[in-house]
């Protein structure tokens, strides 16, 4: 295949390759994912808004886009990045390829790039930005239009949905609120399945308002971005500290301890993909867990703020989990409705709806 695309990251370093997807320039922060399946629901998390994806497994695409299968209706990555990609897919379920869908939501992509030499730059430098661009447009100029490109902030504004809706569930025992940062369908799905009616709102809305709603519990979604950018949650989640459960994943986990006076920080180049081993030291359990997330709690500032370690990486020793007894609120960095295990993580769901139902 022709050449006719390349991807120049900040230091001025070039990957050429072919395009797919949209023939559009993007400019993004550059990651890479080491999940063997599921780019369906890799391209379709809104947790990837702004990012170009790296994915470190060489062949994509080969089993198609199935219309059950996606996280949201919201194709939020801003490049696609693959060694092999595949438009002839073998599965009886997919409605359409890769390719298409990227075409379809204006997103661009680019095969036939060394991903391993590419994967292992972002690992040994870290994670920085890059654009997606022809292969006539010089490298000068492609490093400055990285540069002049601002960094956006609103990521959470943009995924989050603009009014509440409701997904409800037969035989409910509780009433929960979601705070959609950007949140994954298969979570409110997990959470219908243990028997809760959700009310989903966003991300905004203060705790007044959510109190209004007679919510047995609330859950903090995932979502994109610095957790630092979205200061409306962390005013909403200190004022229903203490009145009522709380559950928070990946950015929910970042923004409840945020709440509490703890701190986060960037990671160097992220944790993401379906093989990342967490141990719960409360219990000694390893569980394999799903991730994708570019921020941590740092897990020195947790002191003094009534919240405790419940996880920790085992990889790198990042916190993966806090909790407070007295306030009844718990979260996890990891995100346990991937189900990589695949049922390793799924008494948290439980350990929520049991914190509900002591009232």
């Amino acid at each position: 295949m022709k050449c006719d695309r390349k991807l120049v990251l900040e230091d001025g370093s070039e990957y050429a390759g072919t395009g797919f997807g949209s023939n559009k320039t993007a400019v993004c922060e550059i990651v890479f994912n080491t999940s063997m399946t599921g780019y369906q629901e890799i391209v379709s998390d809104p947790s990837y808004t702004d990012q170009g994806i790296v994915m470190s497994y060489p062949l994509i695409g080969n089993y198609g886009i199935t219309d059950e299968d996606f996280e949201s209706r919201m194709i939020s990555p801003s490049a696609f990045i693959v060694r092999d990609i595949n438009d002839n897919p073998s599965n009886f379920r997919w409605a359409k390829t890769l390719p298409e869908l990227m075409e379809e939501s204006g997103i661009p992509g680019i095969c036939g790039v060394d991903t391993r030499k590419l994967v292992r730059s972002i690992r040994d430098k870290g994670a920085g930005r890059g654009i997606i661009t022809n292969t006539d447009v010089p490298t000068d100029m492609a490093v400055a239009e990285i540069k002049n490109t601002p960094v956006p902030h609103d990521a959470v504004r943009r995924c989050s949905c603009s009014k509440k809706w409701y997904s409800r569930t037969s035989n409910p025992h509780f009433n929960v609120v979601a705070i959609d940062c950007g949140m994954k369908t298969n979570i409110v799905r997990m959470l219908n399945r243990s028997h809760c009616n959700v009310t989903i709102v966003p991300y905004d809305t203060p705790g007044e308002e959510i109190m209004s709603l007679g919510p047995d519990g609330v859950f903090i979604s995932n979502g994109p971005g610095d957790p630092c950018d979205v200061p409306e949650v962390i005013e909403t989640l200190k004022a229903l500290r203490g009145r009522v459960p709380m559950f928070g994943i990946c950015l929910g986990h970042q923004l409840l301890a945020l709440s509490y006076g703890a701190k986060t920080y960037k990671l160097k180049f992220g944790h993401r993909g379906g093989n990342h081993p967490v141990r719960d030291i409360r219990t000694g359990k390893i569980e394999i867990t799903s991730q994708n997330h570019s921020y941590a709690v740092d897990g020195g500032s947790i002191t003094g703020t009534g919240l405790q370690i419940s996880h920790i990486n085992v990889l790198d020793d990042t916190v993966e989990g806090i909790y407070s007894d007295t306030d009844r609120v718990f979260s996890v960095q990891y995100h346990p409705e991937s189900a990589p295990g695949p049922q390793d993580s799924g008494y948290l769901f439980t350990g929520f709806t049991e914190l509900m139902k002591k009232g």
